[in-house]
Order: C-alpha cells, then sequence, then structure tokens
C-alpha cells in the first residue's frame, strides 16, 4: 500500500494517504462484520433499478422487495442495485450525495430489508459526482477543504489525444463565488464532473464512502466508468498506469476491512483492454464484465451464423483461479459496440446498426480523434435488438431465451437486467419524454400491470420469464455451471454456439448447445459416454448418438461419469 501511494503522490503527501488510510480501516474494521461467501452454480445477479416497480403511496424499494420474494427468491442469489443515492441525472449515475438513499427510492431501512433474503452489489460511481453535490458546490464556493477535487485546465489547452465515449464537450465551463471561469473536466456530461485523483484527499473521500457501502452491506462493488478515472494532459486519459494502481490500492484497501468484498470493473472498452482490469489475477478486480458478449449475441443472431462469437470465445482465458468473467446481454446502458471494433468488420457492425433502426431502436455515437464519430452502443430493449417486432411471438421468445441460455452458460457468473427477465420491449415513448436515448431500456414499471401480464398465459412477458426461471432452477443445481471451472468451445456447425462445461471434479460436464440458425443441425458429441447423456432443458435420456437440434434451440446435454 505504501508503494502503490508513494507512486501516485510523492513521499510526502503518499505518508499522509497512509496515515489516513490506515485510520478508515482501524474504523471500519470495528463496523463490518464478516461474511465468509465462496461464489457458486447457484450464484447469479439480478440488476435493476431501486425504483425499478412501483406502486402508488408505496416506497419504490419496498415494492422492489415485494416483486423480489414473490418472483426470484429462490433463483437470483444476488441484486445489483443501480444508484439508489440522491441524483440530478442519468438515473442515478450524477451522484449528489454518496452517503444516502434517494428519498424517491426509500432508505437504508429498506436496502437492509433487501439485505436479509439477498447479496447486494452496490455501484461505486466515482469517476464524476454531479454538479449539484456539496463537493463541487464547496469547490466553486472556493473551499479550501475541496480545493483541488476536480480536474480544472487551461482555456484552449490541447485535449484532442483524450479517448471519448460520447460526442459531448469534453470541458465544460462552470462560474465561481467570485464569478471566476473555471474550466473543468467532464468526461460525461456536465452533469457528471470528473473527480481528481491527483489530490490524495479525493482517493481518501471516495475510499470512505466505498467501506460505507460494505458497512451497508454491499458484498460486491461495482467500480463504474473506472478506465477513466486517472487524467493526464497528452495521453489518452483512459487505461493509465495509475488508474490500474488505484485499483490495486482500492483492493487492498477494501479487503483489509473485509476480504470477502468482490470488486467489479465496468470498462465498456475492445476486449483486450477490457480483461487488463483482471490485474495478475489477484491484485484488481475479482469479476470483469464481459462486455464482448452483448454485441456478439446480437450479431450472431442478426446472421444466424457463430463463426464470429465461437472465435472470440476461443481466445478467453484468464490469469488465474480467483477471477471469473460477469456475463450479461442486457443493462440499464445500452448494447456497447466498442468491445468488438476487431472482432466483426465494419460492414458487419453497420449491418448490426441498421437492423436495430429498422426496429424502431436507436445509436448512439462517439466522438472519435479525427473529429469523426463511431457508433458507441446500440439503444433499445435486448429483445428488439436480437429479433424483429414484427415476427411470430413464439420465434421471439425463443430467440430472447436462447440469449439468455448463453450468459448462463458461459463461464463465471452470470447476471439479468430486469427488462430481460420480464421480456420488456423498447420504451420508445421514454425517449420521447426524456429525450434521452438510454430511456429506451430503463422503463419503470407499474407493479400491478407488470404482475398481471407476467401471469397471463401466452403472453411475452409471462414465456419469457417462464423459461428463463426454468433454466434458472437447472443452471443453480448443475456443478458443472461452477463460475470457477474448466471450459471449453467447440465447434458443430457455423450457427451452432457450443460450450462445454466441467465441474471441479471433473467427474460431470456439460455441453451447452445454442442453435442461433433457422434450420435444424444435426450432429454428434465426440469423447462423451455415449450411454449416459442426458438433456436437461426437456428433461430427457439421449439414447441416438445423433442429435438433432431444432432453430434457436437450446440444449444443455449432460454426462455423469
Amino acid at each position: 500500500m505504501i508503494e502503490r501511494l508513494v507512486t501516485l503522490y510523492g513521499k510526502r503527501d503518499g505518508k499522509k494517504a497512509v496515515d489516513e488510510i490506515e485510520k478508515l480501516i482501524s474504523r471500519y474494521q470495528k463496523l463490518i462484520k464478516p461474511e465468509y461467501y465462496e461464489m457458486s452454480e447457484k450464484d447469479v445477479i439480478l440488476i435493476t433499478y431501486g425504483d425499478q416497480v412501483i406502486r402508488p403511496g408505496v416506497e419504490p424499494l419496498l415494492t422492489l422487495k415485494h416483486f423480489l420474494d414473490d418472483y426470484v427468491k429462490d433463483i437470483i442469489s444476488t441484486v445489483h442495485i443501480l444508484p439508489f443515492y440522491p441524483y440530478s441525472s442519468d438515473d442515478g449515475f450524477s451522484v449528489i450525495d454518496y452517503k444516502d438513499v434517494s428519498p424517491r427510492m426509500g432508505s437504508w431501512k429498506d436496502i437492509e430489508s433487501l439485505r436479509e433474503n439477498y447479496r447486494l452489489m452496490f455501484d461505486g460511481v466515482i469517476n464524476h459526482i454531479s454538479q449539484y453535490s456539496f463537493w463541487f458546490k464547496s469547490f466553486l464556493a472556493n473551499d479550501k477543504k475541496y480545493n483541488s477535487f476536480f480536474t480544472e485546465v487551461e482555456s484552449g489547452i490541447d485535449l484532442s489525444m483524450v479517448v471519448r465515449p460520447r460526442t459531448l464537450p469534453l470541458i465544460h465551463q462552470f462560474e465561481d463565488q467570485n464569478h471566476r471561469l473555471r474550466y473543468i473536466w467532464t468526461t460525461f456530461s456536465k452533469d457528471q464532473v470528473d473527480l481528481n485523483y491527483a489530490n490524495y484527499k479525493v482517493l481518501i473521500a471516495v475510499l470512505d464512502a466505498l467501506l460505507f457501502y460494505v458497512q451497508k452491506g454491499a458484498s460486491l462493488l461495482r467500480l463504474d466508468a473506472i478506465a477513466f478515472i486517472w487524467k493526464e494532459i497528452g495521453t489518452s486519459c483512459i487505461h493509465l498506469p495509475k488508474a490500474h494502481i488505484l485499483i490495486q490500492l482500492m483492493r487492498e484497501v477494501i479487503h483489509k476491512a473485509a476480504s470477502e468484498v468482490i470488486l467489479i470493473t465496468e470498462t465498456n472498452v475492445p476486449h483486450n483492454e477490457n480483461v487488463s482490469y483482471f490485474g495478475n489475477g489477484e491484485d484488481e478486480a475479482q469479476m470483469v464484465y464481459n462486455f464482448a458478449l452483448p454485441p456478439l449475441i446480437a450479431h450472431s443472431m442478426l446472421k444466424g451464423d457463430c463463426k464470429a462469437i465461437t472465435k472470440w470465445a476461443k481466445t478467453l482465458s484468464l490469469p488465474s483461479d480467483k477471477v471469473c468473467f460477469f456475463n450479461f446481454t442486457a443493462s440499464h446502458d445500452g448494447c456497447g459496440v466498442r468491445p468488438v471494433n476487431t472482432l466483426i468488420s465494419d460492414e458487419e457492425l453497420n449491418d448490426l446498426v441498421k437492423s436495430v433502426e429498422k426496429r424502431g431502436g436507436f445509436v448512439s455515437y462517439r466522438a472519435t480523434s479525427d473529429g469523426g464519430k463511431s457508433p458507441y452502443e446500440l439503444n433499445a430493449s435486448y429483445i428488439d435488438i436480437i429479433s424483429d417486432p414484427k415476427e411470430e411471438l413464439t420465434i421471439r421468445v425463443k430467440k430472447m431465451v436462447l440469449s439468455q441460455a448463453v450468459a448462463l452458460a458461459m463461464p463465471g457468473v452470470p447476471g439479468i437486467y430486469f427488462h430481460s427477465l420480464v421480456g420488456s420491449t423498447s420504451d420508445v415513448d421514454g425517449v420521447k419524454r426524456t429525450g434521452v436515448l438510454r430511456s429506451i431500456n430503463r422503463e419503470k414499471l407499474n407493479y400491478d400491470n407488470l404482475k398481471e401480464e407476467m401471469t397471463h398465459i401466452g403472453s411475452l412477458r409471462n414465456m419469457v420469464y417462464e423459461s428463463i426461471r426454468h433454466l434458472l432452477f437447472i443452471r443453480k443445481n448443475e456443478k458443472a455451471f461452477n463460475p470457477y471451472t474448466k471450459f471449453s468451445f467447440i465447434d458443430i456447425d457455423d450457427g451452432v454456439f457450443a460450450i462445454c462445461r466441467k465441474s471441479l471434479d471433473e467427474k460431470e460436464q456439460i455441453f451447452a448447445i445454442h442453435n442461433f440458425s433457422d434450420k435444424m443441425v444435426e450432429f454428434t458429441i465426440p469423447d462423451f459416454a455415449k450411454n449416459s447423456l442426458y438433456e436437461l432443458v426437456k428433461n430427457e435420456k439421449l439414447d441416438d448418438e445423433i442429435i438433432k437440434i431444432e432453430p434457436y434451440q437450446v440444449m444443455w446435454i449432460k454426462d455423469k461419469k
């Protein structure tokens, strides 16, 4: 820890930081109750807003608990509650106060009640904070305590090398208490002012917030937009060495107070850059978002061809047996396409963009260094990204369930977005109402209406939910789906994505087969015990050597030795 702090801040400030961090650790060690837990095949994370489901007159977090207890208690182990702190924009990601719960959602008591039945993931939105936060207001008021809390640059300085995730300005002007213009770094928007980690006091304040989350019940901490956290003029200001040192330091400090906490990094960037946040397998993130997976599934579904996803999957490797991927297909954000910029061709990406726009979705862009722009993410509900609203309902359901089955079968821990679980389609009216493209996949739902739709036999919501629920039941009881088991990817047919998973003791293995094509495929399974194959999804024994898989069908075939 000392070495890292000296590298970041020099000997004098590094020593000051050590003293303050040791006091933090000592204080929180007394407040945090140790929770020893080992991730297993039973772990599935539901991604949801705190006010995802609402009832008039009832606190949203309490309504969320009712939904969870009624519909997912037996299939979901962990709930990722997206930022539930007081905020000013971006549905929670412009945090005003790190240590409070938004009165729109409820209270810490409501968070604690969720903790009774579920492990919780909190967001560390620590690259930036709201312009309406006390920290930034104090900065503009020239409060010495908050001097240099934010990244200030001179007007007209050359920042052309900075990698941009948006087309919005990187620098915004703010007027301070003395009517002086201050030029402040804003990676994502004017309402999300970047913190200045070159000031060690910022690190201390943020560590205090993260440890507070652990005290309040967070078993997992998601580090939002962490790739942009360290700035150096004249560089790309993304993935800088000191950003990795900061993550290493955060992990070391948090684990001194609570060794069981899992850090997960959110870095929506090309795959090779993304996996760098595993570090050496023991010093950075324990889980990394598998950002290439959602667009690759969408591409495979559009083309009915799995060559690209299979080729990519065969390159997957982990630096140790202590880390794993976080596999998801959708989240509160759009479906990012930067992670596949070297995995599919520009023409193939353009086809994917056009298909989403044709189906009523949108595309967000980022600024490029040459002054142009390129696609950054697809904005639509995931079911509308991978299937056409004009298709037969049964085909749409099959495609949606197929996409989720892949995430469940991939090596690592699966995450399911609330709207994916309940079969939500694109909320175009939400975009019209807010003017924000991401609103298309962030609709807040009336709980009673949702419950009625989910229980209506034959409805889209009912079929999607019941089908995914069935897969989750199977997954949680199969040792081969442990996050840390061995895995391989097998070639069967261009239209099929096939994953082989083995239990830790290698006594059981599952051959997860996913047909992305509109044709039946016949295949045999090499090296499997032909007399003991069992198909888990349909719950039937396989007697024939040649196996047939229908269009958009999922087959999880178990071989028990």
